[in-house]
């Protein structure tokens, strides 16, 4: 699933082609965006602006309209010249923005729907600009009350809670937790202020150091390829745990593990060595 570093990506992607021009086409085989489009017709509307909260994506419409889209596991954006061949089949078509320059083209993506900004405001799966690690809006210290209220439960898991803090997602929690060294199974009632702070500080660190560049690739939903949270730019050495289990740690060389992890069995990766749990805990106590 692409993390908030591919979604913010996107969305800057998607403005770029899209904002600040009228859309001249408008497909989409949902029949719930068809029909908002049969009754007020994006065509000739401005595409206003384009944002990412967390793992969404909001394009709004000058007509007052807002797209959102989720791209769960395999959902993506593609931006096509006029003309240009899908990299795609057009059965994995499911919306086309156009204007007069390009295609805006999201295939296989399993979560869109119109809403207004009062309904928006009302869908709770969708996080507000505050809880969002890049959004300028950004409140570190409210999002650091909501870790608190989950004193219980284990602290890897809770940051894949979009409500608490949007953005992270399955990598960027198991590089998190090894950035900071805290065990990812400790609860977070073990945790100390400062460390609190810190992995939330680390969060929006890690994160937003992945978004400071474009790829030059057309398929901008490109799920975090070029990703990077060492020092180093090699494939082989961007991470520090992540997907490396039974490699040595690259700070102290003991052996990197694996673990499934919270009611969702997300995998979480980290270095017994270098993330000890607190003393009188163990991974299952």
């Amino acid at each position: 699933m692409p993390e908030g570093d591919t979604i913010f990506r996107t969305a800057r992607a998607l403005s770029r082609a899209l904002a600040g021009r009228p859309i001249t086409g408008f497909r989409s085989n949902y029949p719930l965006l068809t029909r908002f489009h049969d009754d007020t017709p994006l065509t000739g509307q401005q595409v206003d602006r384009v944002e990412s909260r967390g793992k969404w994506v909001l394009i709004y419409f000058s007509g007052g309209g807002i797209l959102v889209t989720h791209m769960l596991m395999n959902g993506s954006w593609h931006i096509y010249r006029i003309g240009e061949l899908w990299q795609q089949p057009g059965r994995n078509m499911r919306i086309v923005l156009e204007n007069t320059a390009c295609q805006a083209v999201g295939f296989r993506v399993p979560v869109a729907q119109m809403h207004s900004a009062q309904s928006l405001a009302r869908d709770g799966r969708i996080p507000q600009p505050t809880t969002d690690v890049l959004n300028a809006e950004f409140d570190a210290a409210a999002t650091a009350q909501r870790l608190l209220a989950c004193a219980r439960e284990e602290i890897g898991d809770v940051l894949l809670h979009q409500e608490v803090l949007a953005g992270v997602g399955n990598v960027f929690k198991s590089e998190v937790c090894f950035v900071t060294g805290v065990n990812p199974f400790c609860k977070v009632a073990d945790l100390s202020a400062e460390q609190i702070a810190t992995l939330i500080a680390t969060s929006k660190k890690l994160i937003a150091s992945n978004v400071l560049e474009d790829s030059g690739d057309m398929i901008v939903t490109y799920r975090g390829q070029h990703r990077r949270t060492t020092h180093q730019s090699s494939p082989g050495e961007s991470l520090w745990v992540y997907s490396r289990n039974g490699e040595p740690c690259r700070r102290c060389g003991d052996c990197i593990r694996r673990r499934l992890q919270g009611p969702d069995a997300r995998v979480t990766f980290w270095c017994q060595q270098c993330q000890p749990m607190p003393d009188g805990h163990d991974i299952d106590g």
